[in-house]
Order: C-alpha cells, then sequence, then structure tokens
C-alpha cells in the first residue's frame, strides 16, 4: 500500500507541477492578450450583465443567466475558499495570495473562453434539457471524440469521487463534530436526505437552491471578513506589502510557518487559486450552457464574474484575515487555522469558530449540488439520458457513505482526475481560440459596421 501511495503521489506532483500550471495560466494569459484585455475592459459590463433580465420565454436554454452563474459558483465556492486559501499561504507564504490573484486575473479570460464556447457549441438531450461543456465543443469543434470522451471520463471521476463528494462530504461531518458536537451518522443521513431532495429536482431544483444559498452565504462571509479587516484597518496596507513582498523574495520561517521559496509561493498559490474557481478545469462551462441567452458572448462575459467573485472577492478575503489576525504563522493548518483567525479577529472564541463551521457545511453542501450535475452531464453524454436516474442514485450512496470511509488514497486520486480533466480542455480552448476571438470582435462592433457586414 505505501508503493502505491507513493507511486500516485509522484503521479499528483507531476500532474500539478510546473507544466500543467504553466499551461493553465499561459492559456488565461493568450487569451487575456488576444482578446485585447477582455477581463479589465469590459469586468464592469459584465457585473451588470449579472444582475440584469435579458431573457423570456422564447429565449433557448433552462434557466436564467443568474442561475446558471449560481449553478457554477455553488461548485467553486466550496473549501477551496475557507481550506483552500489557507493551505496555500501555510505552504507558500503570504506571497501565495499574490499568485492566487495573478491566476484569477489570467483566468477570468479562460473562463471566458470556455463558456462562450459552451453555448455556441450547446445541443439538445433526448428529454429538452441544454446539454454542453468541453465534451461539446472539443467533439463538435474540434473534431475529436477521443479528447471529447477523455475529459468526461475524468470529469465524472472528479464528481463521484473528489470535489463533488468526499471531500465536501468531510469537511461538512468536521464541521459538525467539531464545533456543533453532532455525530457523523446523524450528519450523513440528514446531508443524504438534502442532497436527494435537491438532485432529484435537477438543474431547475439545483440553480433555484445555489441561486439563493450561494449569494446569502457569500454575503454573510465576507462581512464576516470585512468585520476582521476594518478592525485592523491600521494593518491592511502592511499586510498587502508583505503579500507583494512575500511573492517576489523567500520568506523567512516566523512561529509555526515553516518558511517559503519564491517558486513554492508560485505553485502553492496558482495550483489552490485553479482548485478553488476552477478557470480551465472545464467545470462552469457545463453550467453555462444550461444558461437562457442568445448570445454566446454575452453568457461568456456573465460567466467570468464567478472566477472574480470566487478569488479576487471570496479569497482575497480569507487570506486577509489570515495575514491580519497573525494566524498564517500558527501551528494550525487548513480549516482549523481559518477557525483561529476568525477567533482572533472577532474576539469570539465561541462564535467565530462556528461562523467559520457554518460557512463551511453552506459552501460545501452547494458544491455536492453543482458538481452533482456536472457529473450528470457527463453521463448523458457518455451514456444518454436514461443513465442519469441510475447515476444520481450512486452518487446519493457517495455522498452517504462518504462520511464512513478512510480516504487518504482516494484524495490522491482525486486531486490526479482533477488535473487530468484540466488537460483536454485546454487543449481544446487552444484549437478553438480563432472561433472564440472572432465571435468576440463581431460582438463587439459598433452597430453601423454590423449592418454594413449583414
Amino acid at each position: 500500500m505505501t508503493t502505491l501511495t507513493d507511486t500516485l503521489n509522484t503521479i499528483d506532483h507531476f500532474v500539478w507541477g510546473p507544466p500543467l500550471l504553466i499551461l493553465l495560466v499561459g492559456t488565461g494569459a493568450y487569451f487575456t492578450l488576444r482578446l485585447g484585455l477582455i477581463q479589465f475592459r469590459h469586468l464592469p459590463t459584465a457585473l451588470k450583465m449579472v444582475f440584469s433580465k435579458n431573457t423570456n420565454d422564447k429565449t433557448p436554454g433552462d434557466v436564467s443567466a443568474f442561475a446558471a452563474l449560481c449553478t457554477a459558483l455553488s461548485a467553486t465556492i466550496g473549501t477551496g475558499n475557507i481550506v483552500g486559501v489557507a493551505t496555500a499561504i501555510k505552504i507558500g507564504g503570504p506571497g501565495a495570495l499574490f499568485w492566487m490573484w495573478l491566476a484569477a486575473l489570467f483566468g477570468m479570460a479562460t473562463k471566458y473562453a470556455e463558456c462562450l464556447l459552451a453555448i455556441k457549441y450547446r445541443k439538445i438531450d433526448d428529454n429538452g434539457q441544454m446539454v454542453g461543456g468541453p465534451m461539446y465543443y472539443l467533439k463538435y469543434g474540434v473534431g475529436s471524440n477521443f479528447l471529447a470522451t477523455l475529459f468526461a471520463i475524468f470529469a465524472l471521476a472528479v464528481a463521484c469521487f473528489g470535489i463533488g463528494t468526499f471531500a465536501q462530504v468531510n469537511a461538512i461531518v468536521d464541521a459538525t463534530q467539531i464545533s456543533l458536537g453532532v455525530d457523523k451518522v446523524y450528519t450523513a443521513a440528514v446531508l443524504t436526505l438534502l442532497v436527494a431532495i435537491v438532485t432529484i429536482g435537477g438543474i431547475q431544483s439545483i440553480s433555484k437552491v445555489a441561486g439563493k444559498v450561494v449569494p446569502t452565504m457569500a454575503v454573510f462571509y465576507v462581512i464576516a471578513c470585512l468585520a476582521i479587516i476594518v478592525t485592523n484597518v491600521n494593518q491592511v496596507i502592511p499586510a498587502l506589502n508583505l503579500v507583494i513582498d512575500s511573492a517576489f523574495q523567500s520568506t523567512a520561517a516566523s512561529g509555526g510557518f515553516l518558511g517559503a521559496s519564491i517558486m513554492l509561493a508560485i505553485q502553492s498559490g496558482i495550483a489552490r487559486g485553479v482548485f478553488s474557481n476552477e478557470s480551465g478545469l472545464g467545470s462552469a462551462p457545463m453550467a453555462a450552457a444550461a444558461a437562457k441567452t442568445q448570445s454566446c458572448v454575452r453568457q461568456g462575459l456573465i460567466s467570468m464574474t464567478g472566477t472574480f467573485f470566487d478569488t479576487l472577492l471570496i479569497c482575497t478575503m480569507t487570506g486577509l484575515a489570515l495575514i491580519l489576525t497573525g494566524a498564517w504563522q500558527s501551528d494550525y493548518a487548513g480549516a482549523q487555522m481559518t477557525t483561529h483567525a476568525f477567533a482572533i479577529g472577532l474576539d469570539a472564541q465561541t462564535w467565530g469558530p462556528i461562523l467559520v463551521s457554518i460557512g463551511l457545511m453552506f459552501f460545501a453542501f452547494t458544491t455536492i449540488l453543482g458538481w452533482n450535475y456536472y457529473g450528470e452531464r457527463c453521463v448523458v453524454f457518455l451514456l444518454g439520458t436514461k443513465a442519469v436516474l441510475p447515476y444520481k442514485i450512486i452518487f446519493i450512496a457517495l455522498v452517504a457513505s462518504g462520511a464512513f470511509l478512510q480516504l487518504d488514497l482516494i484524495w490522491i486520486i482525486a486531486d490526479i482526475v482533477n488535473g487530468l480533466m484540466a488537460i483536454p480542455n485546454l487543449i481544446g480552448l487552444l484549437l478553438l481560440r480563432n472561433v472564440v476571438a472572432e465571435e468576440t470582435r463581431l460582438y463587439f462592433l459598433p452597430a453601423e459596421l454590423k449592418k454594413q457586414q449583414h
């Protein structure tokens, strides 16, 4: 078993090593330049689109653009925002937060491109629902059924054994046990029932729950972080200076922090940033494909705000809370580090940790819902609509069992397939780069030029 674990760890480090990180950031950098800094120039427009209604009953799609965004956010805003940020800073120091920002800024362009393609190449399944995502633009855009199938298999594995189930179930069980003293048997039973009720209803049910829970919990969590920041407002500028300085020079050991090189800060920051916002992994396009819209560019703009909300807003808040309170120098790691930061920052040894636990529970729950939907889309592509119900039953069973499994080996496998699903997606994005550029050019043409071309 030790040999197998060591082998899988080696594969994991290779998959998430410099080649994939360079490909992820490089793809974002390419689209940033090719599309004329679209995430900077058109972010205000995109944010307005998020909250504006531009659909009617005849608009093709299953849910509103906002609901599709919330479904995607439900899968991305999760343990990565609380645990992932703490892990990145614990390993790479405060400078890791800078590299998370950089990955997110480039990642917005990647998210725009992949969600644009999701709308352009989406199809209608046998049940009359919209289906789309990397599987479809790889098959119908690139013309490679092999890459499409490869992506669907890896994504389905992530949904069933990685981000979608066990990671989130464990986070919820730990939160209820540590802060609320609830036995894991009761937690597993209630969680399984809730997941079953919501997921059986399909995308409409999932999007309704996500549309209420995700914005509410995000605002709730951001307000709590702001309370810590306001309390330590005189230390905000020094904290930001520390982040920037640590991004370009090694960070010395201090307290419970063991010290970190520049390369360690870069690797941990980018890897955890991508894990959190999933730009380039190919997950968000599957939710975007269900949006009611007639414009692939419009949905691309709306979808890229997901990376903005996830990393540049929520992850930044978490990172500042960790740095301002000094929790990053403690002996704690992961969720315990964030809990420690809230206990110090809010001067609340009791309800500070409870606040983090509640955030973890809700964020993890919505992540389960989002990845249930992603797995369903992969099943439809691989096996057809008849396989959806068996898949949902298996998924619910996996959620129920997640609280009782020893997952060390499965964690490593999950991390590997999580990285592997990005590879065919990024290949597809680069091969379809001209399609993305042309659709963008046509959308932003002045009205009079559009008339002349027609």
